[in-house]
């Protein structure tokens, strides 16, 4: 069997983001930012012009994606203690246990996802991605897709998407 695959690493493919992690025993980390960095790699069947996809076609659409995310505040709006409530005066009031913050709403970016954690991340960057490129090149079956979030050097989750074969 024969498989091809392109593998993008941009400098601009990253973006700044706080956040804090929750851990299952109920601590959590203080807030803080990274410089979070995003590695993409997709396996499909070439197409007739020999081509997975062309890197400058899917650049942007990954580009678009961690623009979205830079420079906000990354809350989980999926976890079972923290609240938020956003104020008729356009703030975001956030209580975790004793822990009170509030920030411009325009600031934050209440994420699909029970924690804010590289797993998380890679998963709704991966998730999102594939949905954008569906949509923008509808020829492409994507067969695999890996898409890593480093939140520091040497550190990063990763999420991986596996085609199922069709049935017949």
């Amino acid at each position: 069997m024969e498989r091809w695959s392109i593998h993008l690493q941009k400098e601009t493919f990253k973006f700044s983001a706080a956040h804090f992690l929750i851990f299952p025993d109920g601590t959590a980390e203080r807030l803080h930012g990274h410089n979070y960095r995003v590695f993409v790699t997709i396996e499909a069947a070439l197409d007739e012009f020999g081509l997975v996809l062309d890197f400058k076609s899917v650049k942007p659409v990954i580009r678009a994606i961690v623009d979205e995310l830079d420079e906000h505040w990354l809350l989980p709006g999926e976890h079972p203690v923290l609240k938020t409530e956003t104020r008729a005066d356009g703030v975001v009031e956030i209580r975790y246990l004793e822990r009170y913050y509030a920030s411009p709403a325009d600031d934050v970016i209440i994420m699909p996802m029970n924690n804010v954690s590289a797993e998380n991340l890679s998963t709704w960057l991966g998730r999102e991605l594939r949905g954008r490129l569906i949509k923008s090149f509808p020829h492409l079956r994507i067969q695999h897709m890996t898409v890593a979030v480093e939140e520091t050097s040497g550190q990063r989750g990763e999420y991986h998407y596996q085609d199922e074969p069709q049935q017949t």
